[in-house]
């Protein structure tokens, strides 16, 4: 990829500010983002946090966001109209909202700040999962057919699943609701916060490996992010603990090739209708 060329990512949450409305921006949701008949909620939330980050300036980069899913979206034009709500000196909140034709997508509430720029020791209890080297796991080459074609997106990836988690691509999934793997873009573009946005929820739900196939519409997203990630593979596993009335929650982390915990996201979501 040149200097000159943009990647697809770059070219997915791109938005060209409204010359005559004050915090409105205007966008094009690709067909390449799609997992059935709707965009990626992680490629969205991602356009909403840009549009924030220009907003805010001097605070680029989403620290903690929440992303409420209203409807569908599909690939064509879209809007997001921003509000700031405050700006302090080391975060800036305010508000996104994301449209197409008139209906609202996507209601989003996130702090802003600069993730460059923080300090201090780093005490954690939680481990980056043990996966065996990227070349020794299982790439979208061996997914199956019908779930590549259900879910465009995946050719935007270089995902490295974990073999332990992958039983339910050959009808024996292990129940435990755990799926894991290594992930980079196909088109080599380097991780950053926007991206970290679209990782939490770019592996295959885990309600796969409950047995339960089919897409999982997610209700609300929130992401916590603890850093910028250094360049390489991110290491990302997604877990549940409960699935009942018909929801489930999916929790994610996302490590960079340092073992740094950049990223943790926590999401309900509904059970597949197949289901």
């Amino acid at each position: 990829m040149t200097t000159a060329t943009r990647s697809e990512f770059d070219q997915g949450i791109a938005l060209t500010r409204h010359s005559e409305e004050p915090g409105r921006y205007d966008g094009e949701l690709g067909e390449g983002w799609q997992i059935g008949g709707g965009v990626n909620g992680g490629l969205l939330l991602a356009v909403a946090a840009h549009a924030l980050s220009l907003e805010h300036g001097e605070h680029p980069d989403p620290v903690s966001i929440s992303g409420y899913y209203l409807s569908a979206s599909t690939p064509g034009p879209a809007t997001v109209r921003t509000e700031v709500l405050r700006s302090g000196r080391g975060l800036s909140t305010g508000t996104a909202s994301l449209s197409q034709d008139g209906v609202e997508r996507l209601r989003v509430v996130a702090s802003h700040g600069d993730l460059g720029s923080l300090e201090g020791e780093v005490r954690t209890t939680a481990t980056p999962p043990q996966l065996p080297p990227p070349d020794r796991c299982i790439g979208i080459e061996h997914a199956p057919r019908q779930l590549v074609e259900q879910a465009a997106l995946l050719e935007r990836f270089d995902l490295r699943l974990d073999p332990a988690t992958v039983g339910w691509a050959l009808g024996q999934p292990s129940g435990q609701g755990r799926i894991q793997g290594w992930f980079r873009l196909a088109d080599g573009r380097e991780p950053d916060p926007l991206v970290l946005l679209l990782v939490a929820d770019a592996l295959p739900p885990v309600t796969f490996d409950l047995g339960m196939p089919g897409w999982a519409p997610t209700v609300e997203l929130t992401v916590h992010l603890r850093a910028k990630p250094a360049p390489g593979w991110l290491r990302v596993v997604h877990a549940t603990r409960n699935l009942a009335g018909g929801y489930f929650e999916e929790d994610a982390e996302v490590w960079d090739e340092t073992g740094r915990l950049v990223a943790q996201s926590r999401q309900l979501a509904r059970v597949p209708r197949s289901a």
